[in-house]
């Protein structure tokens, strides 16, 4: 059972259609608006709540509905060389295909999801004044958690972005559609994270902790190039009581285990708090024709490096034995019987949680904290973190020394299908020779200019002239 229960705030606040031109300042439509409302701890604890929701997703057949999290695989593992759709077609089939249009819908989707989240974090700290003194510094360290979680995935995918960071009117184009540096995207993310680290407990996984924002932070530090502040941060995580769990398959379907420090729950069978993205990637199961299916590439990494991971993490698809699939996040844990399509439960409202940041990633972290961008290391901490995720797979032969490729490959079949793949190489500033590789090998078009998504061209036009395209789109 979750322990928190993401409740819709339409009663509370209504936001428009999501074409609507000012979605980074939706306007109230009940009779209770935001400006009335959030005047204590428990009106405001409602608006922290609402973030989390926003985080969720919508599970829905429309793009016309903030998907979030439900559709980052297409922006994430599809553009890497871990997953493909099963016929090459639609929308979908750009993004494995580096063609991507600028009106693509789920590029558009998930950029203004995620700027929804931002907009509800910021309206929770505009309010802040209303909380007790107390709870002041919980719900901050929250919506801060969110709002930089938010910009970190929008800043690695679509580069320079308006930044946000208070609640802004109808008036304030230029804020709204005013592309900033990354720098500054980055100042503010770890900004958020280090007052997050600072201000908030562990021991809840569905909301946010000291030992997620660390993580987050951790990573965030890895990207900019600081390993030593990743590696302090790595280490104040693991020494927080996390643990691998022994069984791999128990991090995905025993929900709430030890190894997992920060996810978004879904409850099944109910249609505003669950996910369709189990069902998507099943052949004829969700609402399209097979997506994030496995690539040769992948099969091949598993095959080498993949242990006892292997059968946990793919499978050979029951309808089609020349199609590979993904299998750790089948709907409500059923395998969808011997065809692959028989469940018991509506698979396309699943209840599986999505993990964002679990401690096997915590771990591989801390290696490349220890690596620091070099080639190879053999310091013992760093053996120490990368044996343990190891031994679960079963590959128990001693490591004496871990290269960058290593760590790499390891990454790849530990995370694989967790929406890591495509920032590793980016982080390992190895994503243009990768993928220009796997392009052409597969006939691909990979260009340097598709390591970024492009701006949603609905964007551009609202902005009368204040946003630029990225190159190449």
């Amino acid at each position: 059972m979750k322990t928190i229960k993401y409740i819709a705030l339409a009663f509370l606040i209504g936001f428009t259609g999501a074409c609507e031109k000012d979605f980074l300042e939706p306007t109230p439509e009940s009779a209770i608006s935001s400006i009335e409302y959030f005047s204590n701890d428990d009106e405001i604890e409602t608006g922290v709540i609402g973030i989390y929701d926003a985080m969720q997703g919508i599970n829905s057949t429309s793009l016309n509905d903030n998907r979030g999290i439900q559709i980052e695989y297409y922006v994430t593992e599809m553009r890497s060389d871990n997953t493909r759709t099963k016929s090459q077609e639609g929308e979908a089939a750009q993004f494995e295909q580096y063609n991507v249009s600028s009106a693509n819908g789920l590029v558009q989707n998930y950029y203004r999801s995620f700027y929804n989240v931002i907009y509800r974090a910021n309206l929770v700290l505009d309010k802040l004044e209303n909380a007790s003194e107390a709870m002041a510094p919980q719900f901050e360290g929250e919506a801060k958690f969110a709002r930089a979680q938010a910009y970190f995935n929008l800043v690695r995918l679509y580069g320079d972005i308006p930044l946000i960071d208070r609640i802004i009117g109808p008036l304030e184009n230029d804020v709204a559609f005013t592309r900033v540096s990354t720098t500054e995207i980055y100042e503010l993310i770890v900004s958020d994270l280090e007052f997050a680290a600072d201000n908030l407990g562990n021991g809840e996984f569905y909301r946010a902790s000291r030992a997620a924002a660390q993580a987050l932070l951790a990573k965030v530090h890895l990207t900019l190039g600081n390993y030593t502040d990743a590696q302090v941060l790595c280490e104040s995580v693991l020494s927080s009581g996390f643990s691998l769990e022994p069984n791999f398959s128990d991090v995905f379907y025993n929900e709430g285990n030890n190894e997992v420090i920060f996810a978004i729950a879904y409850n099944p069978g109910v249609e505003t708090d669950s996910q369709d993205f189990s069902a998507e990637w099943l052949n004829g199961v969700g609402r399209t024709v097979g997506v994030n299916y496995v690539t040769d590439e992948a099969i091949a990494a598993f095959d080498e490096f993949g242990g006892d991971r292997t059968a946990l993490s793919i499978r050979t698809d029951p309808a089609q034995p020349t199609q590979t699939q993904v299998t750790k996040y089948l709907p409500n844990g059923e395998d969808g019987g011997a065809d692959g399509k028989t469940f018991s439960t509506d698979a396309t409202l699943s209840g599986n949680d999505w993990i964002v940041i679990r401690y096997a990633d915590v771990l591989l972290m801390h290696v490349e904290s220890i690596l620091a961008g070099g080639q190879e290391t053999s310091a013992a901490a760093a053996l120490a973190s990368f044996q343990q995720i190891r031994d679960r797979a079963g590959l128990t032969d001693p490591v004496t020394s871990i290269s960058k490729t290593d760590l790499l490959n390891e990454r790849r079949v530990e995370l694989a299908f967790e929406n890591h793949r495509l920032f590793d190489l980016l982080r390992f500033g190895v994503a243009q020779e990768v993928l220009s590789e796997f392009s052409n090998n597969n006939g691909y078009s990979f260009g340097a200019t598709d390591l970024l998504l492009p701006i949603p061209q609905s964007e551009i036009n609202l902005s009368k002239g204040l946003m630029n395209q990225n190159p190449g789109y």
